[in-house]
């Protein structure tokens, strides 16, 4: 065989390989925010928490990717996108002091939301969803009693599932994942392992009331 074939053949394979792969991250798949297992949330969302207070914002991103992918089933491209742009949000907020700056971050939480809805039940208003979400992101921030920003937390539940907020499962989740938050802020730079162990199981105990309400 002439070296111009073997070059030939070697850029057509890899050629072939970078179809399929490309061809495998766009494929769309049937992703669905029902279809995630609890006791994954809990640990990944915990994961997530860590790498925000530490600023790895590249391990949020692959926090944020994996969860997608592996919790509710979206495409590698799909997955991609929803992680910048949820990493995006946290990045512009966290430097923030007010609600008015904190606003900077609702474009990225406009375009996360509007990527989600494809895997929702049902239509909701991406606007609203993270206009609710940046609220409690806020509330948080100004003390405010985790049970009551829990309630929002609830309301972006209850709009991205189609469910109602008064719902005993939609409620708990926001309530608890409130209160994990609440702990998790108390703790401050004191916290030590223990204590993320705990978070994780109360964000155990947040998701699976919420996926006994919307879970398929």
């Amino acid at each position: 065989m002439s070296v111009r074939k073997m070059i030939l053949g070697s850029a057509l394979g890899i050629a072939a390989a970078v179809a399929l792969v490309a061809a495998y991250a766009v494929i769309p798949r049937r992703a669905d925010l029902r279809a995630f297992d609890p006791a994954g949330m809990a640990r990944l969302e915990t994961a997530m928490w860590r790498d925000y207070y530490d600023k790895r914002y590249a391990a949020l991103f692959h926090h944020l990717y994996e969860a997608t992918r592996t919790q509710f089933g979206f495409s590698p491209l799909g997955s991609l996108q929803i992680a910048l742009g949820a990493a995006g949000a946290a990045r512009k907020f966290q430097p923030t002091r007010s609600r008015r700056e904190a606003d900077a971050a609702l474009p990225a939480l406009v375009g996360y939301y509007r990527d989600f809805a494809s895997a929702a039940p049902v239509s909701f208003d991406a606007h609203e969803a993270a206009r609710l979400e940046l609220d409690w992101w806020q509330a948080r921030r100004e003390a405010v009693d985790p049970r009551d920003y829990g309630l929002t937390i609830a309301r972006v539940a209850a709009l991205t599932y189609g469910k109602s907020a008064d719902d005993s499962g939609i409620r708990q989740f926001g309530i608890a994942r409130g209160e994990a938050m609440a702990f998790r802020d108390a703790r401050g730079e004191a916290i030590t392992e223990a204590d993320w162990a705990g978070i994780e199981n109360r964000l155990g105990e947040a998701y699976r009331p919420l996926k006994a309400s919307v879970g398929r």
